[in-house]
């Protein structure tokens, strides 16, 4: 269970009443892993918080956390994230270069699809570096040249292009146009009011997205 409040004052009553609840329905929290995170305003942060306190313990304060597996911040940044992935793909991509290597190619592309083109969270990344970007692009190309046992230097978009798979920026690409179109079509008021708004950050990005790695490498 995630609370978001603008304060720590609103912070607390939240707590109380999550508190009133658990005693009513005979529930208890694990205050060993109940904790806490003070999201950054620009490059200011408060660097003293008033104590947060349920069941008597303190809330023990933290500057990142794992929320359904992404990885969140408290500069609200996805470099950690792509990192995470970026990890999580090499030894996906290794475990399946080890035990599948006698297999046909078309075995190990579906294998790939299966496996190497989830990029989990990976619409919801917006603020990142370059660097991070890259690394896991780069991560994505050697793994299917690996994979395939493709010479290190080929073209990425040549390869993918004749196994008939997505590259890293159209899987981007496909992923962002289907959390766009599954903003739009909710039918919960929040997010329609979010997507249908023309000058949303949130829709903007996801827009720009799309259009910005319509390109073709060699």
């Amino acid at each position: 269970m995630v609370l978001l409040a603008p304060s720590v004052g609103a912070l607390r009553k939240l707590l109380n009443e999550c508190e009133s609840y658990a005693a009513t329905h005979g529930l208890i929290y694990n205050t060993n892993k109940t904790e806490f995170m003070v999201f950054r305003s620009g490059t200011r942060c408060p660097t003293t918080v008033p104590p947060l306190i349920i069941k008597g313990h303190p809330i023990n304060r933290v500057y990142k956390f794992k929320y359904l597996g992404h990885l969140v911040t408290d500069d609200l940044k996805d470099d950690m994230d792509l990192e995470r992935e970026r990890r999580a793909l090499s030894v996906r991509a290794n475990m399946l270069a080890r035990r599948f290597s006698r297999c046909t190619d078309a075995i190990k592309i579906t294998l790939f699809k299966a496996y190497c083109t989830a990029l989990y969270s990976g619409a919801l990344w917006f603020t990142y570096t370059q660097k991070a970007y890259n690394a896991l692009r780069i991560q994505y190309n050697n793994a299917f040249r690996v994979l395939l046992r493709l010479p290190r230097f080929c073209s990425a978009s040549t390869m993918f292009a004749d196994a008939r798979t997505d590259g890293f920026d159209a899987l981007w690409r496909k992923k962002s146009a289907s959390l766009l179109r599954r903003l739009r079509g909710s039918p919960n008021t929040i997010l329609q009011s979010i997507a249908a708004r023309a000058d949303s950050p949130l829709v903007w990005a996801l827009a720009n997205r799309t259009r910005s790695v319509l390109v073709i490498k060699y």
